[in-house]
């Protein structure tokens, strides 16, 4: 124990100098040859190691080549930096190691209020055992369009765990064409079919074309297929685009559509002010997916699927052999029976810990400095001469090129801005990543540091202009 005690003490020291001095490094580095070799090539040891080699390694190897996203001028994605908190009790919750599938310990029943913090936060209604937490928003997406699945199918007399798909009509999901790609994975890997992923087209805001949907349904139902499920965006990564969920609420009722929302990263803008309206309707989804570990810098690792009805994905994948049955479980049974990890780790100490740091008020004023940078932002680039914004800010993400003199168009302009954010990660004064929407090729940038200051977007466009001459621009 004292080989651990002084390697733990190690360890705690790196982390806060991590934390101390991150600022005053580059924000993302290339790896050099020697230390590519050394974290890809090594050789598992003959006999052990110690302890504090083992730390010394992780200080000189690992820890010098971040991604970068701890830093508060990294704006790439949608990656947060972690919460002090939920580093703090990450080796606490590996020391218990726990597989949180269930039973009468502290990893499931602290889960249970997590999954209500959560769903409190946003404004979901939530009956008890109405969600679970997950590896992350991917996976939520997988347990909501699989409880969607099983009740499309039951709704139609048949069991699709007991029967499979085949020979039955093909059940359609409308997404958005800015929703994210976590969406058509699920349904290839639900055996759906890509083919009948239904793309619908967005308006001027990149928003869904609430219109479109409801002919693309008509005409999907005329066809003999079946529409099941509709999944909208409470804040797209590419702009951060609420879609209107009221609005799409009501085509998912009229039709027995099961009504998902990919809140993932967007839907905790709904604390910012004035930003409840666009957000109206988020309540009435069937599920509604979220990622603690964007927003609300949880380490990574944790995501949450909320369910208006438990039953539903619960009939979707419970499934208790007899040496995992529990005579003192209760009426809810155990997170297992709804997703489909069976050991499960030990997520709620991190988030927990993330929010209880920060409270309540403490999410709300990150979400209204973050959200405001991106306006502040959009307002720089309006003023600028050089930069244009190319979509409307809703959440924490601004949409936006560089364009250094009028005659530049076309091909040529969208050569320069996919040019630029490989530029910019490669000076390490700050980093960016671009995108495409529409036709155009874009920059964006993604705020979500509570350290991030008016002066790093200063820095930025500095970087961008400044990454562009260097390129040849």
């Amino acid at each position: 124990m004292d080989e651990l005690r002084r390697a733990a003490g190690r360890a705690a020291d790196l982390m806060a100098d991590h934390f101390g001095h991150i600022r005053e490094e580059p924000v993302w580095r290339p790896v050099p040859a020697e230390d590519r070799l050394w974290l890809t090539a090594q050789r598992l040891p003959e006999t052990g190691r110690a302890l504090d080699e083992l730390v010394e390694d992780v200080r000189s190897r690992v820890m010098r080549h971040p991604m970068g996203n701890g830093h508060p001028r990294f704006f790439g994605w949608v990656n947060s930096p972690p919460s002090p908190a939920g580093v703090l009790v990450e080796p606490l919750a590996a020391a218990l190691n726990p597989s949180c599938a269930g039973g009468e310990h502290a990893g499931p029943l602290l889960e249970r209020t997590v999954v209500r913090w959560l769903a409190d936060l946003v404004g979901y209604p939530h009956p008890p055992g109405g969600g679970l937490l997950t590896s992350g928003a991917s996976m939520a997406t997988i347990v909501c369009l699989a409880a969607a699945r099983q009740r499309a199918a039951l709704q139609d007399g048949w069991d699709a765990r007991e029967e499979g798909l085949s020979g039955r009509p093909p059940l359609v999901l409308y997404v958005s064409a800015e929703g994210h790609s976590c969406l058509r994975k699920a349904a290839e890997l639900l055996g759906l079919g890509s083919r009948q992923v239904r793309t619908v087209p967005v308006d001027a805001a990149y928003r869904m074309d609430v219109g479109t949907l409801r002919s693309m349904i008509a005409e999907d139902v005329a066809a003999g297929l079946r529409p099941f499920c509709v999944a909208a965006s409470a804040g797209t990564v590419n702009t951060g685009a609420v879609d209107p969920l009221d609005e799409i609420a009501d085509v998912a009722a009229e039709n027995r559509l099961w009504f998902h929302i990919d809140g993932a990263y967007g839907a905790f803008g709904v604390l910012a002010a004035g930003a409840a309206p666009c957000y109206a309707g988020m309540d009435r989804a069937d599920s509604l997916a979220l990622d603690p570990h964007k927003w609300l810098g949880v380490p990574v690792g944790c995501g949450c699927a909320l369910l208006r009805d438990p039953a539903s994905a619960r009939a979707a994948f419970s499934l208790v052999p007899a040496y995992l049955h529990d005579e003192n479980a209760d009426e809810l049974g155990w997170f297992s029976e709804y997703g489909p990890e069976q050991t499960r780790p030990f997520r709620a100490l991190k988030a927990w810990a993330t929010m209880s740091h920060l409270g309540r008020q403490g999410v709300g004023r990150l979400v209204n400095h973050t959200a405001g940078l991106a306006r502040t932002l959009a307002a720089m680039v309006d003023d600028s001469g050089d930069f244009e914004l190319l979509a409307p800010v809703t959440t924490s993400i601004t949409a936006f090129r560089y364009r250094p003199a009028p005659e530049i168009t076309g091909d040529r302009l969208d050569a320069l801005n996919r040019a630029v954010p490989a530029a910019v990660q490669r000076r390490g004064g700050a980093f960016i990543t671009g995108t495409r929407l529409g036709t155009d090729d874009a920059l964006r940038a993604c705020f979500l540091h509570p350290a991030t200051t008016e002066d790093d977007l200063a820095v930025l466009l500095a970087e961008i202009r400044a990454a562009a001459r260097e390129i040849g621009w």
